[in-house]
């Protein structure tokens, strides 16, 4: 029997964060870049009983910026529960029956109604306000996905899971990654760093950080002005790279089968 989460006595808002993803490759030749970008930091179930227009975010409808449901998870609709009531039940399945306080999504949102979301945190927190644990939530190019479910979990320790699924052509998949995530208390800033190991070391340094701001109308109309089609430039960008990579002939793997179950500990 798990306890229904709380809905939270004080609602949340919804932040946009405007910040860097910054990426190393160690070897066989270094290769390494930083673009600016801007995400969203959703309190899932403070919007879950909030009205529509408590946010300019147009949710699951079409607009400039908007966030959709079925973009995570199983693509289950609002009318369904959404993306939440799937997280609900990947974590009873997984047996984490206290992760009932504030769950914050960081993801990509729509632009233009497009997106492509590399990955996603869900920062599933106690109802004492403690993080419990965190969902990452992965999709590669060829339209897979998968979820490592890091438990338990805090901020500022390492956490690391078993690397399972196929997401560069330039990586095998055999090693571990490492995650370290940090927010500072007024939820003003945050970084998710994601380093990657293969079977001889270190070999991929990652990251997204950035300063977070409740979402207004005036920051969504510069968020698409200064980062215009962002999410369709993420796809060209790992195209990009992916090119630079085959001209200084980093191995090339090619797409295995997928891990036999969508989520992984």
């Amino acid at each position: 029997m798990h306890n229904a989460p709380a809905v939270p006595s004080t609602p949340a808002k919804a932040l946009i964060g405007f910040g860097q993803v910054r990426h190393t490759r160690l070897k066989p030749a270094r290769h390494a870049f930083a673009y600016r970008t801007y995400f969203l930091m959703l309190p899932m179930r403070s919007l879950q009983h909030a009205d529509a227009s408590a946010t300019p975010l147009a949710r699951n409808r079409f607009g400039l910026v908007s966030f959709y449901d079925q973009d995570h998870g199983d693509g289950r609709s609002p009318e369904a529960g959404g993306a939440l009531a799937w997280l609900d039940e990947l974590l009873a399945l997984e047996g984490i029956a206290d992760a009932d306080g504030e769950v914050w999504l960081h993801c990509y949102p729509r632009v233009l109604g497009f997106t492509f979301k590399p990955v996603s945190f869900w920062y599933c927190h106690r109802a004492d306000g403690s993080l419990r644990t965190v969902v990452v939530e992965v999709n590669n190019t060829f339209g897979q996905r998968h979820c490592y479910v890091l438990d338990p979990a805090g901020y500022g320790t390492e956490l690391q899971a078993q690397k399972v699924f196929h997401v560069s052509p330039f990586c095998p998949v055999e090693g571990h990654y490492r995650f370290r995530f940090m927010v500072d208390s007024a939820r003003a800033r945050t970084v998710a760093r994601i380093d990657y190991d293969d079977a001889l070391g270190p070999l991929l340094q990652t990251s997204v950080s950035g300063s977070l701001q409740p979402i207004t109308a005036q920051l969504l109309r510069r968020a698409v002005l200064g980062y215009p089609l962002m999410t369709l430039a993420v796809v060209w960008r790992i195209h990009w790279q992916a090119l630079r990579l085959f001209i200084k002939r980093v191995r090339f793997f090619r797409l295995p089968a997928p891990p036999p179950s969508a989520v992984s500990r």
